[in-house]
């Protein structure tokens, strides 16, 4: 699964509706799809399920996604990659956009998924997301992982000094 960065270039169609973009990339699969044709109860009930449980609004699923504001937008891509129970979770910036309670919501989403054992890729930009979600850090400079820090171990300041280059205590580097 992935929520990517730019959601509006990759994540979503603001064309269509809430329902339609909440089934995008399982439209051909059960049980949205009865052989040649979409099984729109079951898209329906799908939605309104996703909907309540992500607190997507307006809670209307016949809206247009680009009636919706941008941290809706970013809920509906949420909810719909962890519905399809993911093995792996690639997630780039997945709470930009959303108000403080929606962000703890994700965040308390992608815990549930590492907890069952799914592997979870988190980029992002804000550092006390990363030290709150990750197992592992892996900074990157100039397109090189230089360090894999145990967040536990580590803070804002020594993962930013990492990212600028501004530090000599690169372990990786160092074994090349």
């Amino acid at each position: 699964a992935h929520i990517p960065e730019d959601r509006r270039q990759r994540g979503i169609i603001l064309n269509y509706t809430v329902a339609e973009n909440l089934i995008l990339g399982s439209h051909y699969r059960s049980p949205f799809n009865k052989g040649l044709a979409l099984n729109f109860t079951a898209i329906n009930n799908h939605a309104n399920n996703l909907i309540k449980d992500f607190d997507i609004r307006p809670s209307d699923k016949d809206n247009l996604l680009k009636s919706l504001s941008g941290g809706n937008q970013q809920k509906v891509i949420v909810a719909r990659e962890l519905y399809g129970e993911p093995k792996l979770l690639i997630a780039a910036q997945p709470t930009r956009g959303l108000d403080v309670g929606s962000i703890e919501f994700v965040h308390q989403q992608i815990l549930n998924e590492r907890d069952k054992g799914k592997a979870i890729l988190l980029i992002s930009a804000d550092l006390e997301e990363i030290l709150s979600l990750s197992d592992r850090i892996a900074v990157i400079y100039e397109g090189e992982i230089v360090d894999i820090l145990d967040p536990k171990k580590t803070d804002e300041n020594e993962i930013g000094l990492l990212m600028t280059g501004s530090t000599t205590n690169n372990k990786l580097s160092k074994t090349k």
